[in-house]
C-alpha cells in the first residue's frame, strides 16, 4: 500500500472531536498531518523524516485547506472522517511524505514512528496521536 489518497472536501471532524484553530505557515490541504512550529506559532506539514524534532511531532490533521498566513482548523483528537478509504482496526501513522498518512504495514525502517490513530470504520479514524520520538528499527 501507499499513503492514503484523501479527498479534501470529505474531511470532517466528528461531534466529539477536539479542534484547535490557528494560522497556516505553509500551504496545507485538508486531511494532511500538521505540526505547530514553536518559533512562529503557525502550522506546517509534519514529516517523520525531518531532521527537525518539532516537524516530526504532529499535533493533528487539517480540517480545511489554507495557504500560508490563512486561518486553519486542526482536529487534535477524536473521530475524524478522513476523506479516504481506510480499514477498521488498522493503525495509521504519519508518513515520510510531508503531511501524509499511511497504514502501519507501510512504516519504513529509520522513519520516526508517529501513531495518528486507529480506523473505527471504513471512513472514520479515531485520532489519538502518540509520538515516542524514536526511529523504527
Amino acid at each position: 500500500m501507499a499513503d492514503l489518497t484523501i479527498t479534501a472536501s470529505s474531511v470532517l471532524a466528528g461531534n466529539t472531536a477536539t479542534i484547535a484553530r490557528g494560522v497556516a505557515g505553509a500551504t496545507i490541504t485538508a486531511g494532511q498531518v500538521v505540526y505547530l512550529d514553536p518559533t512562529t506559532g503557525k502550522y506546517g506539514l509534519a514529516d517523520v523524516n525531518s531532521a527537525t524534532a518539532a516537524v516530526r511531532n504532529a499535533v493533528g490533521i487539517a480540517l480545511n485547506s489554507a495557504s500560508a498566513n490563512q486561518p486553519i482548523a486542526v482536529c487534535t483528537k477524536g473521530p475524524i472522517t478522513i476523506g479516504a478509504a481506510i480499514l477498521a482496526g488498522v493503525a495509521y501513522y504519519a508518513s515520510g511524505t510531508p503531511g501524509g498518512i499511511r497504514p502501519v504495514a507501510d512504516n519504513v525502517t529509520g522513519d520516526y514512528t508517529l501513531l495518528l490513530g486507529v480506523g473505527a470504520s471504513t471512513t472514520v479514524l479515531n485520532l489519538d496521536i502518540e509520538f515516542p520520538g524514536v526511529p523504527l528499527a
